[in-house]
């Protein structure tokens, strides 16, 4: 039986240090593809703690990709180095697709938004930076906001990131535009098809070639990415958009993998996992990578309000300094006073506390519908 130490001095709940030590033994090859995962009863007796801990752990596993459950046989531990092909995308998208919970967040997102919170935000901004709001911020993003940033992606992404690997731009459209400048005319961009069909537009209109590569039903196909002349792969693991397709781990690792071999670059447009209706949101390829390849977008426009044209990417040290060397006259093009109230915000854990809110309407939704 698998022996672990829960540390109740942990700040992580029990759940979330149970998945962290198995998911690393999985990787490690300790516990092996195939084998049986411990029954939940069993396990939790062993561990001394509730089977709704071990439960809640196993299920971190199965929405990772890191085991998957057979009915009336138990848990079992996926094959990370030969993910399955699916058939093909379009060969299982219903013709009337069904509203998503997704879709539903973007209603709830109006009603819960905490505007008391925001405004009052804005307004001890102004008292407190007075003229400062006038001058002009570096040309990343003003050091608050990207300190800001790299707090929030350690306590809710659990990702390591360095404030000075992170670039503010206005919105997600204009990053695709600094990614595509930075590899220059040219470059083969591989894009999921189906995808969101501005990524393609923003990287030609900048001179790239892009090759479209078909989708299945846990991402890109593994014969399509192989024989893809792409330098630089464009990806949405967690919801791709319109397919609405999430990549499990084994996937993950398999872009991974592709652009360890080649020497390439991964482009992960986080799109919408802050609204991840699991307790833990999936683990990100940059934090997967190590941030060594891997550049992570993501915007606030999605999940704070569409007029707030404010998103971020965080480059791998390998690229930060490129960057600044060709890309670097740039001024930032977020305006001061939105970014110091936008750090603040994050700071003092408003955002954290309205995608809370959020995600609980959106579990309870999902819930409401599941056949009683």
């Amino acid at each position: 039986m698998l022996t672990y130490h829960l540390d109740e001095g942990d700040r992580r709940p029990k759940y979330e240090q149970l998945y962290v030590f198995l998911k690393d033994d999985i990787l490690s090859g300790k516990l092996r593809a195939g084998e049986r995962l411990p029954s939940k009863r069993s396990f939790a007796d062993h561990l001394g703690v509730s089977v709704v801990t071990v439960e809640t752990a196993y299920e971190l596993l199965l929405t990772e990709g890191y085991a998957l459950s057979r009915p009336r046989s138990g848990f079992y531990v996926c094959d990370l180095a030969l993910p399955h092909e699916a058939e093909p995308l379009s060969a299982r998208i219903p013709e009337e697709p069904e509203e998503d919970l997704l879709e539903e967040a973007s209603r709830l997102k109006g009603s819960e938004f905490p505007l008391y919170s925001w405004t009052h935000t804005m307004r001890q901004v102004m008292a407190d930076y007075g003229e400062r709001l006038l001058e002009r911020t570096p040309n990343a993003g003003a050091a608050e906001l990207r300190n800001a940033i790299a707090g929030y992606l350690g306590r809710y992404r659990g990702m390591s990131v360095s404030p000075e690997n992170i670039i503010v731009g206005a919105g997600a459209e204009y990053l695709y535009g600094l990614v595509a400048q930075l590899f220059g005319p040219g470059t083969v961009f591989g894009l999921e098809d189906p995808s969101y069909e501005k990524i393609r537009m923003v990287y030609e209109a900048h001179g790239g070639r892009c090759e479209l590569l078909p989708m299945g039903r846990n991402g890109i196909r593994g014969a399509a990415l192989r024989e893809s002349d792409a330098r630089v792969l464009h990806v949405t693991p967690f919801n791709s958009f319109p397919s609405g397709v999430t990549a499990p781990a084994a996937k993950r690792y398999e872009y991974i993998r592709w652009a360890t071999q080649r020497g390439s670059t991964i482009v992960e447009d986080d799109f919408d996992s802050e609204f991840a209706v699991s307790r833990k949101p999936l683990e990100s390829l940059y934090s997967m990578d190590g941030g060594k390849r891997v550049i992570y977008i993501n915007t606030f426009s999605k999940s704070l309000a569409p007029s707030m044209r404010l998103g971020y990417m965080v480059l791998p040290p390998d690229l930060r300094e490129r960057f600044r060397e060709k890309l670097g006259f740039y001024s930032c093009t977020v305006p001061a006073f939105d970014q110091y109230a936008l750090a603040r915000f994050l700071d003092g854990g408003n955002f954290e506390r309205y995608l809370s809110r959020v995600r609980r309407r959106l579990r309870q939704g999902e819930t409401d519908r599941r056949p009683g």
